[in-house]
């Protein structure tokens, strides 16, 4: 410990007496060191933060989702520092001045993109930042001038998302407008091909379609016509053996009533009743009303003699001639749809491109229609959109904190600096007599000078001062106290220069 304080001594003492290097040292680092800061331009920043909100339930109900909301912001965000936009917040603010032809404008664009910057701090929480220095612009006209910046860019913020939704929309509707008179007058086109074809080669048939479509319907209906021509003979054949069995003509029922007549009429309704007839069956309901008027005469006392015609038989004679009819007419139908179909046929075989052209015709219908009903409905789609954006359910902004206005440079810290620079001047200036004492072969101490000779040192003189030198010496010590002190003072004079600029610029 001893060793190490006696070298603290040593060193101290070697620099005091290299005072004048170490003052002139401090000198020049200090002058150098806040001459450099003082050519460092202040730097001004304003930022602001704001909410982005981007989540409605009409929103999501007329198809927009979060995610393009999300998309959207997303969008605007990259954008907006792009070249376009930067060129705006140039010639929104006093840049402007600066940018008189496109090369200074180009300068500025690259000086913003440097300048400002844009961070999302959380889901819906973002702030713009612009940091402004020199650029031939003063102190204050640079604090306010990273204010005005912050003001534009909120600007471009919101009208890219509300402004540049609103254009999209608009241009959408145009386009889809276009599109959809365009697609209305192909499918015109297209509708008109089908009826001229229609009414050349396909008029023979029945349905709609293609020719093979149309072939299958006939062929189907002609299919169900023989199938109802089948039943209805047969069922024409059942009435008329049931009409082979039945006599035209019955006996009148006699004067007492009860007789052979009605008991012939009540055999038969029970024949029918054991064929598995029911009551609501047209021939036993004949036979109930045949027997219940027979019944009614008897008992009135009325008389009759001879035949009378068999109600079951007439009966069964205008259902043998309702069936007669229908197989006539399902025959008279049949006949027709095949001697349309072998027409048709006729005629497609003479012309075999018929049916390829068709199918064509059909085909390309088919495409356009689907087409037109697609734009149809994205046209529907964006209009509600645009609507739904229109009323406020787009995505809504709110300036959290305004853009701030700076009072004081966010960079350099001068006054730290400066302090640095004096401390650092201090130190330089001491090193600096410390070294130009180690470069000369002089000792301080007697133990230094006989460590390094190797020799016994019998003494050492102390310097007697005569009064002059006395005097010239107290003399010099003043003259270095004032410099030490005109260093301290540059260092106070700088602070207080300082603090006023920025009292000034505040």
């Amino acid at each position: 410990m001893n060793a190490v304080w006696e070298e603290a001594r040593i060193a101290l003492h070697v620099i005091w007496q290299r005072r004048w290097i170490a003052l002139a040292a401090a000198w020049a680092i200090a002058l150098i060191g806040w001459l450099a800061i003082s050519l460092v331009p202040n730097r001004y920043e304003s930022s602001a933060k704001i909410f982005v909100q981007s989540g409605s339930v009409l929103s999501d109900k007329v198809g927009i989702t979060p995610n393009d909301q999300r998309a959207d912001i997303d969008r605007v965000q990259g954008t907006l520092l792009s070249a376009d936009n930067l060129a705006q917040v140039v010639r929104g603010t006093d840049l402007a001045r600066q940018a008189t032809n496109p090369a200074d404008m180009n300068a500025q664009i690259v000086r913003l993109q440097k300048a400002v910057t844009v961070k999302q701090l959380g889901d819906n929480l973002f702030t713009i930042t612009a940091d402004m220095s020199a650029g031939g612009f003063s102190d204050g006209q640079n604090a306010k001038l990273a204010r005005a910046v912050v003001q534009k860019l909120i600007d471009q913020f919101v009208s890219e998302n509300v402004a540049g939704s609103r254009n999209d929309n608009e241009n959408s509707l145009h386009f889809l407008d276009a599109q959809l008179a365009q697609r209305q007058q192909q499918l015109a086109t297209a509708e008109q091909k089908q009826i001229d074809f229609e009414q050349r080669f396909m008029g023979l048939l029945p349905g709609t379609g293609s020719i093979e479509e149309r072939m299958s319907t006939a062929r189907s209906q002609l299919d169900d016509i023989e199938s109802n021509l089948a039943a209805a003979q047969s069922s024409l054949a059942a009435v008329s053996s049931e009409m082979g069995s039945t006599p035209a003509t019955i006996a009148a029922p006699s004067l007492g009533g009860g007789g052979g007549g009605l008991s012939d009429l009540q055999g038969q309704l029970a024949g029918l009743k054991a064929r598995g007839l029911t009551d609501m069956h047209p021939d036993v309901v004949a036979l109930k009303t045949q027997i219940a008027a027979m019944q009614a005469a008897g008992a009135g006392g009325a008389s009759a003699g001879g035949t009378q015609p068999n109600p079951l038989y007439v009966s069964l004679r205008g259902m043998a001639a309702e069936k007669q009819a229908t197989v006539s007419a399902l025959s008279a139908r049949r006949a027709q749809i095949s001697s349309e179909i072998a027409q048709f046929q006729a005629k497609q075989a003479a012309q075999p491109e018929v049916a390829s052209q068709a199918a064509q015709l059909a085909r390309d219908h088919d495409v356009l229609k689907a087409a037109y009903d697609k734009l149809l409905q994205d046209r529907e789609d964006v209009k509600l959109r645009a609507d739904a954006e229109a009323q406020g359910s787009g995505v809504q902004f709110r300036v959290i904190d305004p853009p701030s206005a700076p009072r004081v440079p966010v960079a350099p810290n001068r006054p730290l600096l400066l302090t640095g620079v004096l401390l650092l001047a201090v130190a330089g200036g001491a090193g600096a007599a410390y070294a130009h004492a180690k470069l000369q072969s002089s000792y301080s101490t007697v133990d230094q000078l006989a460590l390094a000779s190797g020799l016994q040192v019998v003494g050492a003189v102390t310097a007697v001062l005569a009064p002059r030198q006395k005097a010239e010496r107290g003399e010099k010590l003043k003259w270095f106290a004032g410099g030490g002190a005109a260093l301290g003072g540059a260092y106070a004079l700088l602070l207080v220069v300082e603090l006023v600029r920025r009292a000034m610029t505040a």
